[in-house]
C-alpha cells in the first residue's frame, strides 16, 4: 500500500487506516485479529482507535494483538482522548484529564508510546492554550511522537495549528474529520485552513456512514449500522433523496469502471487534496478486505468531475457569489 507523509511532517502513514470504532463492541477480538491481519498483509500501517472506542475495550484489543500478531515498530497507532460519557459535558479538555486519559491509554495498549495522540474534540469551557499544553507535554515526555486534533470547526483548526507554530511548540501532525461525498462541509473552512497549516486530514466516515456502499438503495439490511438500535440514529441524516442521487452517480460510475460502489467512493475521498489517509472502519474481515481493494483503483478525471458536480455543497457568503445575491 502507498505510504503518505501526515501533514508538513516526517510521520509516514498508509494512505489507507484502520478504524476501530466496532472493536470491543460489535466486533470481538478473534474479529479484530482476522481484521489487523488482513490490513498489515495488504501493506496497511495506520490504526485509529480513541480512549472511549468501546468503553476501553477496543484500545485493550488492540494491545493483546501487538507483537502477538503484528510487531509494535511496523504500526503507527494513533489514538485519541478528551471525550467523556457524561450528557451534560461530553467534552474534558483540561490538562489534568488529558495526561491521566493518555496514561490509561498507554496502559491498555501495553506499549511506551503511541505514534499520534489527538485531542478528540474541542472543549469550550477549558482554556484552548491548556489543552494544547498536554500536546507539547505528551511529546516531550516521549509519551507520544506526533500529535493532532479531532472534530476542530474551521477556527478552532486555525487557533490550534497557528498557536502551536509558535514559540517551541509541537506542530499539529494531523486532523480527524468526517469527510465523504455525502459530507463535504470541511470544504468550507476546515480544509483550506489545514492545507494552509500543512496539517493532514484523516477522513473519518469516508463511506458515508456505510450509505454510499449502496446497501440502503432497497431497505435497511438486517445487521446494518442503520438497523441497530444504538447507531440508527448515525445513519439515517443519510437516508434523505439528496443521498440517493448521489448514491445513484457512485453506483453508475462503479458500473462503468466495473468496480465497486465502495471502491468509488472511497478513491474519491483518498485523493482529494489535502487527505493523507481516510479511516476505514468494518465489523468483519471480509468487508475490510473488499475496501482494501480499492488500492488498485484510481478514478479518471472525469468520473470525478461528475462526482464533484452531483455532490456539491452549497457554499455562498462569505465564500464566493455572495456578491450577486
Amino acid at each position: 500500500m502507498e505510504q503518505r507523509h501526515l501533514g508538513r511532517t516526517g510521520l509516514r502513514v498508509s494512505r489507507l487506516g484502520l478504524g476501530t470504532l466496532t472493536w470491543g463492541r460489535d466486533t470481538d477480538e478473534h474479529d479484530a485479529a482476522e481484521q489487523m491481519k488482513a490490513f498489515w498483509d495488504a501493506g496497511g500501517t495506520l490504526v485509529d482507535t480513541a480512549d472511549v472506542y468501546g468503553g476501553g475495550e477496543a484500545e485493550y484489543v488492540l494491545g493483546r494483538l501487538l507483537d502477538t500478531l503484528v510487531p509494535r515498530h511496523e504500526l503507527v497507532i494513533s489514538t485519541k482522548a478528551g471525550s467523556i460519557p457524561d450528557p451534560d459535558r461530553r467534552t474534558n479538555g483540561s490538562r489534568g484529564h488529558l495526561l491521566a486519559a493518555l496514561d490509561d491509554s498507554l496502559a491498555r495498549l501495553g506499549t511506551e508510546y503511541v505514534d499520534l495522540w489527538q485531542l478528540h474534540s474541542f472543549d469550550p469551557y477549558t482554556p484552548l492554550e491548556e489543552s494544547l499544553q498536554a500536546l507539547d507535554i505528551a511529546v516531550n515526555s516521549g509519551r507520544a511522537r506526533y500529535v493532532g486534533v479531532s472534530g476542530f470547526c474551521g477556527w478552532q483548526l486555525a487557533k490550534a495549528g497557528t498557536w502551536q507554530l509558535s514559540g517551541e511548540r509541537t506542530r499539529l501532525a494531523g486532523t480527524q474529520m468526517e469527510y465523504s461525498l455525502l459530507q463535504r462541509g470541511i470544504e468550507r473552512e476546515v480544509l483550506p485552513a489545514a492545507l494552509d497549516l500543512g496539517i493532514g486530514l484523516l477522513p473519518s466516515s469516508p463511506l458515508g456512514r456505510g450509505v454510499l456502499t449502496g446497501k440502503y438503495k432497497g431497505g435497511t439490511p438486517v445487521g446494518s449500522r442503520g438497523g441497530s438500535e444504538a447507531l440508527a440514529p448515525f445513519v439515517e441524516p443519510y437516508l434523505d433523496e439528496t443521498a440517493s442521487h448521489i448514491v445513484d452517480a457512485v453506483t453508475t460510475a462503479a458500473d462503468g469502471l466495473a468496480a465497486t460502489p465502495l471502491q468509488v467512493a472511497l478513491a474519491w475521498v483518498r485523493d482529494r487534496p489535502g487527505v493523507t489517509a481516510p479511516i476505514v472502519g468494518a465489523r468483519t474481515a471480509r468487508q475490510l478486505t473488499a475496501a482494501l481493494s480499492v488500492e488498485s483503483l484510481s478514478l479518471p478525471d472525469e468520473i470525478c468531475q461528475a462526482l464533484d458536480d452531483v455532490s456539491a455543497p452549497v457554499h455562498r457568503y462569505p465564500d464566493h457569489d455572495w456578491s450577486t445575491l
